[in-house]
């Protein structure tokens, strides 16, 4: 799983888990290309990444941001050999109090954002080109107050499925990562007060007895996204400690 001099996009890779799977293909000697909404945020990123790190301040619900995205990239690096369509956002609302402002930014974000990445991308990329979409285990087990989340990586799947029927013959791979409870700061923020107790719980669901750590979402994205799944496409794979197989 050698990504050297390989060219890498990972969107909303400036934190949490878009940054450890960023700084895992960094690892293995790759061009990373961050992107993320926050300047701040890209610019220490890109520090902490070191090597051949670079950020392009992104927001994937705007058209126009993915246009200037991938016309930079075509100028400087000339191709994508894999593109890791990450960002996302997410929020608890339970049904009665779900907003039609959160519920069309969670869609247009999570949904829209991730299709027009992908066929923005597709131009650039070449035969052995990989995309490792970031669903969600919410896909199949939301929990309370996450179902309009967990509809949104529901519907990347639906996607994923056919996308491999449209690009049939062109060498690109595409398939999905659906990682499980990860200990990211940005999950603590959601749980807030109740952090602590709400992962306890959580790690009692999973076999192994506990939630993942994010350079393992790393790890699990460099195997699809290399040679060495070089006959798997249109799969998802489910990174949660066994939690959804039981």
């Amino acid at each position: 799983m050698q990504f050297k001099n390989k060219v890498v996009l990972v969107t909303g890779g400036s934190s949490g888990l878009g940054f450890a799977i960023a700084e895992a293909f960094a690892q293995e000697g790759a061009d990373v290309i961050i992107t993320g909404r926050r300047q701040s945020q890209l610019d220490e990123a890109v520090s902490r990444l070191g090597g051949n790190a670079s950020a392009v301040r992104t927001d994937i619900s705007n058209p126009g941001d993915l246009t200037e995205l991938f016309t930079h990239i075509s100028a400087v690096h000339g191709r994508i050999d894999v593109l890791i369509a990450n960002a996302g956002i997410g929020q608890i609302e339970p049904l009665g109090s779900i907003t039609e402002a959160v519920f069309d930014r969670v869609f247009t974000t999570n949904v829209k954002g991730t299709t027009f990445t992908v066929q923005g991308a597709l131009p650039l990329m070449g035969q052995d080109g990989s995309v490792v979409v970031i669903g969600s285990t919410a896909s199949i087990n939301p929990g309370p107050g996450l179902s309009v989340y967990g509809a949104t990586k529901a519907a990347l799947r639906a996607l994923v499925r056919s996308w491999i029927l449209d690009i049939k013959g062109s060498g690109v791979r595409i398939n999905l990562l659906s990682p499980g409870p990860v200990d990211t700061q940005s999950l603590r923020d959601v749980l807030g007060d109740n952090a602590q107790q709400v992962i306890d719980a959580l790690s009692e669901k999973s076999t192994l007895g506990r939630i993942g750590q994010a350079h393992e979402i790393g790890q699990a994205a460099l195997f699809l996204a290399s040679n060495a799944s070089s006959y798997v496409n249109g799969a998802e794979l489910f990174a949660d400690g066994g939690a959804s197989q039981v």
